[in-house]
């Protein structure tokens, strides 16, 4: 890593960090891990309430030093589009790249009766997507999905 950008940090070290604290290292599992993108999986050990999961995910992109971007803006639906190329890459996924899923991605987990909260993060040249959600009943774990993407097209 070059010593006059030090706040690229690897997708790795990115991804470690947030599992870390959310506690949720242990047990999570890459599903997509190449060059341009990591995407892993989780169950948190932690005890969020569902009040405490926006709060959650804010302070986290805070302490990797993320800039959050509205998930409704240009910018947004732009590095969602480059994060979708990246995915394709690796995956065969039929259809045309839907920026808009993710909007409906917590209306589903919604109709599964489970609260959900996501944002997506900026640092460097990276985009980090941070979804966190658990069942409404309080019952069974938090889980946790991360993407970081290299953000440039």
């Amino acid at each position: 890593m070059a010593q006059g950008n030090k706040t690229l940090m690897p997708t790795h070290e990115i991804a470690g960090k947030i599992m870390n604290e959310l506690e949720a290292f242990h047990g999570s599992k890459p599903s997509i891990d190449t060059p341009q993108i990591l995407i892993v999986r989780g169950m948190s050990k932690k005890k969020i309430d569902p009040e405490e999961l926006s709060i959650t995910i804010n302070g986290i992109m805070k302490g990797i030093g993320a800039r959050v971007i509205d998930m409704f803006s240009e910018e947004a639906a732009n590095v969602i589009g480059i994060m979708d190329e990246n995915i394709r890459a690796t995956v065969e996924i039929p259809g045309e790249t839907d920026v808009y899923g993710i909007y409906r991605l917590k209306e589903s987990f919604e109709s599964m009766n489970c609260h959900t909260e996501y944002a997506l993060g900026l640092i460097g040249q990276l985009a980090v997507f941070l979804i966190l959600w658990k069942d409404k009943s309080g019952m069974g774990p938090l889980f946790v999905e991360l993407v970081v993407s290299n953000a440039e097209a």
